[in-house]
């Protein structure tokens, strides 16, 4: 199977600085450039902008819940019509950015806490999904690979709109196929199970769980992490698993 490989990035903000877009982009597929609700700023959208196309990778919107101050992490009690509209607002304005450069938004991924309700709350789920299937240009939805992923491509199939599902390289799961709690022990895997996870979901399209169970997903786009130089040499054996 074909994994590619996304990161998070364009989340400095001002005078604040996270993660190393530059030493990234040279080793991922897909950009997830955040919008300004829960990190980045006009001139970090701009600049990471053109470090994508200078590298030819994907672009996507990486909206949020307006709040900057939590990073996005903590949920808000949203109106369907609000979360529509946030979603608009995020996504109109970095794909304008993007097509002064000549490019344009080809998918989003919801941030944070956003994601998180996205992926246990069908109401906004189908907010999210209402808001890709009124933008005017068609932008796919990157949403996390589980068991349920036939019944949310049933539901994107009734707005329309196409899904890309995603995995975490270094994160261990549960028997029902979602993130293990970081509260938990093992919820962060270490270099060599984290290969062993990569290995196994690009040969045989399983992951084995926290209990020992194996479970079958539909990925298309791996999850990496950027913040650090020891997370940049990740992403680099990440892809030569997957190159293997």
């Amino acid at each position: 199977m074909t994994i590619k490989l996304n990161c998070d990035l364009g989340e400095s903000f001002g005078a604040w600085r996270m993660g190393l877009d530059s030493a990234v982009m040279p080793h991922i597929d897909q950009a997830n450039v955040a919008c300004g609700f829960h990190a980045g700023d006009p001139q970090v959208m701009r600049s990471t902008l053109a470090l994508a196309r200078d590298h030819q990778v994907t672009v996507g919107a990486h909206p949020a819940y307006p709040d900057l101050v939590g990073f996005g992490r903590r949920s808000l009690n949203c109106q369907s019509d609000e979360i529509v509209a946030l979603m608009h607002y995020q996504v109109a304005a970095l794909d304008g950015m993007a097509r002064v450069q000549g490019m344009a938004v080809s998918y989003v991924k919801p941030h944070g806490a956003l994601y998180n309700d996205m992926m246990v709350n069908a109401e906004v789920r189908r907010a999210v999904m209402q808001s890709l299937a009124e933008y005017p240009a068609q932008v796919a939805l990157m949403l996390q690979a589980t068991p349920s992923f036939e019944q949310h491509r049933e539901e994107a199939k009734a707005w329309g709109v196409e899904l890309m599902f995603e995995a975490f390289a270094d994160r261990c799961y549960d028997d029902d196929g979602r993130l293990l709690s970081r509260a938990r022990a093992g919820a962060v895997l270490n270099r060599e199970s984290m290969l062993q996870q990569v290995e196994q979901l690009h040969s045989t399209g399983t992951i084995t769980t926290i209990s020992g169970h194996r479970l079958e997903l539909e990925v298309d786009t791996l999850c990496v992490h950027g913040d650090n130089e020891e997370g940049i040499r990740a992403i680099r054996e990440i892809r030569e698993v997957l190159q293997g």
